[in-house]
């Protein structure tokens, strides 16, 4: 019998975080306290957004805005690189980054708790971006997403392609 496998990624949705972005821009210009601070989340390509506002707190304000937008989405903070606010002339601004792929720090890190944590049979090779991960039972493949989902990881992680 061939040994089953799956693939471990860590990928946001353009579609799903574009239409957050759009939902955060139609909320922001429709609340009251942002009415006249400047409130803004521009989509700067397809990887960056930039918060805008006259002060900090109300960039913050922004920032939670978009944040909630993302959860609803289902769309992992973990996936979010978020800046410091810092100003720029006379408005606040906050970058987020969107992280895709999963670093080769953090394969590595993953790569080894399930060396050191699960089921003897699953082995996990990096390739590129993402961890494919080989067992002969698909019961210990189960197993190993269990025990990955319980870890408090710095990445968001998806488990696709199981075969």
């Amino acid at each position: 019998m061939a040994d089953s496998s799956f693939d471990i990624v860590s990928k946001i949705d353009p579609m799903e975080a574009k239409n957050a972005v759009d939902q955060a821009q139609k909320e922001i210009a429709q609340r009251y306290d942002f009415k006249g601070v400047g409130a803004e989340v521009d989509w700067s390509g397809s990887e960056k957004l930039l918060l805008k506002a006259s002060s900090e707190e109300r960039a913050k304000a922004v920032l939670d805005v978009v944040e909630s937008k993302f959860i609803k989405r289902g769309i992992s903070l973990k996936s979010l690189d978020t800046g410091k606010p810092y100003a720029s002339g006379k408005e606040f601004r906050i970058e987020i980054a969107l992280k895709n792929g999963i670093s080769s720090d953090d394969a590595k890190k993953v790569a080894k708790i399930i060396r050191e944590e699960g089921p003897k049979s699953v082995k996990a090779q990096i390739q590129g971006d993402e961890l494919r991960v080989t067992s002969k039972s698909r019961d210990d493949l189960q197993a190993t997403m269990a025990l990955l989902k319980g870890k408090d990881l710095e990445v968001a992680l998806q488990f696709v392609n199981l075969r």
